[in-house]
């Protein structure tokens, strides 16, 4: 089912999410799914519970090709549940994101360059995982949604946040919404 996306002003979204506990259960089959054709709906490559009004620390994301995102590599579909990130080394990249809880808006944001993410899947299962590029990117993003930041409280320039009209004008290249 499609839940509506909280917007940047709903307080929750600045809230610390709750670990999850109990798993394979079918709330959380709901919770996933639910996600899922959010998240598809708004055409993102990413979404956190916290988005669609949950508090516990699950996010999804996943990429293919999108016009959305035309430089993006893939990035597999993945349901992670409490993540944990640990950055692997103290490159920086920035780049331009944007965001469903921020419609409208885009900003250049740093993040870690290489990550290693470790959180549980659906089934109790561990996943862990060392990525970089975009899908570190992306990843990054998310939990920072289950930890109530959102991407403009990371964003070192204000003068590079702009509407995502502005961007699509030539002013900005790599835009990404998750």
């Amino acid at each position: 089912m499609i839940r509506e996306s909280s917007g940047w002003a709903d307080p929750r979204l600045l809230e610390k999410s709750r670990p999850l506990e109990a798993f394979g259960t079918p709330e959380l089959r709901e919770l996933v799914g639910d996600m899922r054709d959010t998240m598809a709906h708004l055409n993102g490559a990413g979404l956190a519970a916290p988005q669609i009004g949950v508090l516990v620390r699950v996010v999804i994301f996943g990429v293919k090709r999108n016009p959305r995102y035309p430089d993006a590599e893939e990035v597999p579909d993945t349901v992670l549940i409490n993540p944990v990130i640990t950055p692997l080394g103290e490159e920086i990249e920035e780049a331009w994101e944007g965001c469903l809880s921020v419609p409208g808006m885009r900003g250049v944001v740093p993040r870690f360059a290489r990550v290693r993410y470790r959180g549980i899947r659906r089934n109790g299962r561990d996943d862990r995982r060392s990525v970089e590029g975009f899908h570190a990117r992306v990843v990054q993003h998310e939990c920072d949604h289950l930890d109530g930041i959102l991407y403009p409280m990371r964003i070192r320039d204000l003068s590079q946040f702009a509407s995502s009209t502005f961007c699509s004008r030539g002013r900005t290249s790599g835009t990404s919404s998750y």
